[in-house]
C-alpha cells in the first residue's frame, strides 16, 4: 500500500481505491515518508518496498484472482 498520511505510528495507506489506517510501529527502524510504499498484514505495515516491488505484487495479485474467480477454478 502507498502511504498518503503519518501520525505518529499510524499511516493512512490506499492501494487500488482502498485506504486503510495502519500501524507503522514494526518499522520503527525505517525512514518512512508520505507516497513511500509498505507490505501491509493485517493492519501492520511489516516492510517498506519500492514502487517497482508494489507494482509486481499486484500483478501477481490479479493473476491469483483472475484464475481463483474463473468458473473452471
Amino acid at each position: 500500500m502507498q502511504i498518503v498520511d503519518i501520525d505518529g505510528f499510524m499511516a493512512r495507506c490506499q492501494a487500488k481505491g482502498v485506504e486503510r489506517d495502519v500501524s507503522l510501529f514494526m518499522l520503527q527502524g525505517e525512514t518512512l515518508a508520505v507516497d513511500d510504499y509498505v507490505m501491509v498484514h493485517v493492519g501492520y505495515a511489516i516492510q517498506k518496498i519500492d514502487e517497482q516491488q508494489a507494482r509486481s505484487s499486484w500483478e501477481l495479485f490479479d493473476e491469483i484472482l483472475a484464475v481463483t474467480d474463473s468458473p473452471n477454478a
